[in-house]
Formats: structure tokens, sequence, C-alpha cells
């Protein structure tokens, strides 16, 4: 197979806010420079989660709200196991991230919304639609950015480590670029890179339902566990407590922001639950949303519950709410007079490759930021929209680190010798296709069931037992088919479902998103004892 090499001094793999600022942050931090920046994403650069996102970003403007109190706040819903330097690092930010925005050409409306787990009104928001704009506008700026290049469907395979094109070398283990396919001309070809970024956000189709893209597959993670990099956390999934429950729709979100509204959830008779859960009622964290949800179902045997706003203006829901409100009367749901089915799906990863609050990961040249990373900020939860906030905050962040360390960088990069051509089979058994569809089927219904929401050892353990049957089999399969993103897909999806099974049996207490029936939540006043992240390494291969 023919291989080209393409070289640039920043790879970025990723489309979404992470990504787009990053690239944007670099070629303003490095502009006295001539540096190449390469943007690499696996399908259509506006496929991505971060288009989707609805509610917004949290960022403290208001007289009567504080940073202190938006830090409190994400300590609350992360359970105490948040990182206080990194929340610090990132609340104390938000304001000059949200200038950032609007430097690039982001509106925002006037108004400063609320969400569920914030004591004070402080998102900021487009409509209903904030990651659509946010998209639209940065876009337009990275695509005109001389510095940058973009390479559209093209798949990020794997990292190469430097100690794999010289198996000689003594030094330290770099990241020294990727292979990536094609998917155009299903050729793979070498990226050659000073910094690798993953910015490849979650991995939120490892279940059966989920508000995310087709694409978040944990890309990032299965690449970076692979080339050694420490994973942590990956039991906290967070499973968003509405989304549209219908037919025709498997993945619509239901923002946060519409029970910051005075939306109310209730059951299918119309009376609210969520007072007898929480104080805070259809305004509680995110985690105890979703399980009271899955509680009210479970016992009434119910395949949803409802959120009712129609006790607002008619004309108030239509412009807080457009998007939703065109897309539930396309199936047949006025939501100015009728409820909302809706139901809790797998949304927003809260652990990932671990690194610090400017994005380093363990791997010398290789950063993670965004969704994909793990850096303490969510803890065992994320707080509503400060998953936005995130993205534009370890962008900053790790533009000054890549800055503040490039004479470095570039000496150990040149110490690397040059890829290896890729090799792999040039046939494919066409039979075998419809295979990886049932495997990625079963992998994610098997998440849905027994990885879910409200979790048991027994359930784990046998998850666990029916994962490792599936590697050996996705091993085989991707040994010796001819390379298509199709089994590229399946081969990391395989990989961040068993290390979320790891992760959710070395966790032995009930904390934040991750609820086992076998570790009942503790008192309130011992939840902060013990409390340590999961932490996976396997070596590099």
């Amino acid at each position: 197979m023919h291989t080209n090499k393409y070289e640039c001094d920043i790879l970025i793999i990723g489309s979404g806010l992470a990504a787009l600022s990053q690239a944007l942050k670099i070629a303003d931090d490095f502009s006295s420079q001539k540096i190449k920046i390469t943007l690499m994403t696996k399908d259509s650069i506006k496929m991505t989660n971060s288009a989707m996102a609805q509610g917004g970003i949290a960022a403290v403007s208001e007289p009567n709200d504080s940073f202190e109190s938006h830090i409190q706040d994400t300590m609350t819903a992360g359970a105490g196991l948040n990182d206080i330097e990194a929340v610090r690092n990132v609340i104390t930010q938000a304001p000059d991230r949200i200038q950032d925005l609007k430097k690039w050409g982001v509106q925002f409306d006037d108004d400063i919304s609320r969400e569920g787990g914030h004591s004070a009104r402080r998102i900021f928001h487009f409509e209903d639609q904030t990651g659509a704009e946010i998209q639209r506008k940065l876009l337009q700026k990275v695509t005109e950015h001389p510095s940058i290049t973009i390479f559209e469907n093209t798949f990020a395979i794997d990292l190469i480590v430097n100690k794999q094109a010289d198996p000689h070398f003594i030094g330290k283990t770099q990241i020294i670029g990727v292979y990536a396919l094609d998917k155009t001309t299903n050729q793979v070809n070498v990226f050659s890179a000073k910094t690798t970024i993953l910015a490849t956000g979650g991995a939120g189709k490892v279940y059966l339902y989920t508000s995310n893209w087709s694409g978040a597959t944990g890309d990032g993670i299965a690449m970076a566990y692979r080339a050694g990099a420490r994973i942590a956390n990956l039991e906290f999934m967070q499973f968003h407590p509405t989304c549209l429950y219908h037919n025709e729709s498997r993945n619509f979100l239901i923002t946060e922001a519409m029970r910051g509204e005075g939306g109310e959830l209730i059951t299918a008779d119309g009376t609210p639950f969520m007072k007898k859960y929480h104080p805070l009622g259809s305004l509680a964290p995110r985690d105890i949303v979703a399980r009271s949800i899955d509680a009210e179902m479970k016992k009434s045997g119910a395949v949803c519950v409802y959120l009712d706003i129609t006790h607002k203006p008619a004309d108030f829901i239509q412009s807080h709410f457009p998007t939703i409100y065109q897309k539930c009367l396309e199936f047949g749901i006025d939501i100015t007079k009728q409820p909302i089915p809706v139901v809790p799906a797998a949304h927003y990863l809260c652990g990932g490759v671990l690194a610090d609050i400017n994005g380093k990961t363990d791997l010398d040249g290789l950063y993670a930021i965004g969704e994909v990373s793990c850096t303490g900020l969510h803890g065992a939860n994320r707080l509503a929209s400060n998953s936005l906030l995130e993205c534009l905050a370890m962008s900053h962040n790790a533009s000054r680190e890549i800055q503040k360390n490039w004479v470095q960088t570039e000496a150990s990069f040149k110490l690397s010798k040059s890829p290896k051509p890729w090799k792999k089979p040039e046939q494919t058994n066409s039979d075998e296709m419809i295979v990886i569809t049932h495997m990625w089927d079963e992998i994610r219904r098997m998440m849905w069931n027994y990885v879910g929401i409200v979790r048991s050892t027994k359930r784990l353990e046998r998850a666990q037992h029916r994962m490792q049957n599936i590697l050996e089999e996705v091993k085989e399969y991707y040994s010796h088919m001819k390379i298509h993103s199709d089994i590229l897909e399946l081969r990391n999806i395989a990989i961040v479902a068993d290390l979320t099974v790891q992760c959710a049996l070395k966790r032995k207490q009930s904390i934040g998103i991750h609820y086992s029936l076998d570790y009942p939540p503790e008192d309130p006043q011992k939840a902060s004892i013990d409390l340590q992240n999961t932490i996976l390494l396997r070596g590099i291969l």
C-alpha cells in the first residue's frame, strides 16, 4: 500500500470547540513564528458534539454571583472528587474565555439563564443552539486562517511512538504523529508532528442510547491507552436526564435550560415527582435527576417520563427554545400545549486521558483537551455548561504551555527517526462486515444493560467476561481484514467499553454518576474520605 507522509508542527485531532479554539489560540500565540497547524477530523468538520450543544457556557457575570459560588457548585456536583486547583483555574478564567468567543464573532442572547446545580444565573447562550452558533463562527475563522490546514474524512488510527520508529532509541517516550486512514481513497498515511493534541471528544456511542453524534466512539481515549498513557475515571459516564423519547429520534437532547426556566418533570398522570428525591426538584444535579427518572420508570413500568413547560406563555417557549419547539413539532408534539416524553441517555464522559489542566499527558508530545481528557475539573459528575467552558480554558492553557516549551519540543523531535510506512492486509471478506455491525450492537446493548445508570457487581462481572471474548474477536478482525472505518470504530468502542467496566469494578463506592446497588451511598459527612481516581495503565505497545 502506498503511503503519503505529511509534516506539520502541531497536529490537532478533532473538530469540535476544543479543536477549533485550540487551532485559533495556537495560531495567535505563535503569530510571530512560521508554524504549520494541521486539523484532522474523521468525518466532515461540521460533524461534532459541540455543534449539538443547546444550553450554553457557564461564566460568572452577575453582581450577586461570585467565582467562589461557581467553584462550590462545581465541587458539589462533582461529589468532592474534583481537583480544586483545576476547578479554580477554569472557573476564574471563564469571563475572559467568553470575551474570546465574542472576539471571534460569537453572539449571545442578552438574558443569562440558569441550569440545574447552579446557584445563580450564569449561562451564556444563543437561543437553544449555542453550540451551533459557536461552531459556525469559529469554523469560519479556522478555514480562513493561512496557518491552518484541514484534513476532513481522515481517521486517526494510532499514535506513533518514537520507540516504534526506532526500537534502539534510549531517550524519553515521545509521540511524533499518527497513522491515519483517508476514507476517500482508503489509503493510510503518516502525519508527522512535533506536538499532537487529542480533541476527539467523548464516547457516548459506547452506549445504546445517547445524545452524542454517531462518531463519538472514544477514539482518542483508545489511541492514548494503546500508546501507554494513563486513563482515569471512565466509570463516570454522565447520563443526561432528558432526551426526547420518540421512535424516529434517538439522540435529540432537551436542554437543561428548559428546567432552568421552570420546566417540571412529571409522570404520565401529570404528577411532579422530583421533590421527593431532592430539595432542588427538577433542578437537582444531573446524576440525581437521571437516577430518579430511572427509578420512576422501573417502579411504574413506564417507557418514559415527561417534561412539562406548558404553564409558560407560548411566545416565551417559542423564543427561548425555537430549535426544540420545531423539532418536537416535526413529531407531532406541540410543547406549548403538551409535555415532552423524555428518557435519560449517555451524554458526557467525566473521565478520559489523564492530563493536567494544561492538557499535558504522561507522554511527551501528546496533549489531551476537552471531553477526551480527565483533569479533575468535573470530579464524579459534571456541572451543567462547564463542558464548553472546559474546551476554551484548556485550549488557552495548552497553547501557552506549548509555546513555553517549544524550543525543547523541537530539539527532542529532531532526535526521532521517521515513522515506518503502514502495513496491513489488502483484502476484505465482505461477508464479515455484517459481523462487525452485530458486534457493535452487542457492545452497546451490554453497556446499557450492565453498566448503565444503576449498576451491580454481578452485572459488571458479566460485562467483563463478555468483553474479554469480544476483544479477542475484534483483535482477530482488525489484524486480518483490510482497514475500514467501521472496524476502527469497533476496535475503539470495544477498548473503551472494557476500560469502563474495569474502572467501574475498581470503584468500591457509590459516588456521583457511579451508582452501585452493592455500595449504598455513604453518609454525606464521610463522602470526602478516601476519594481517589480510578487509574488504568496498559504500557506502551
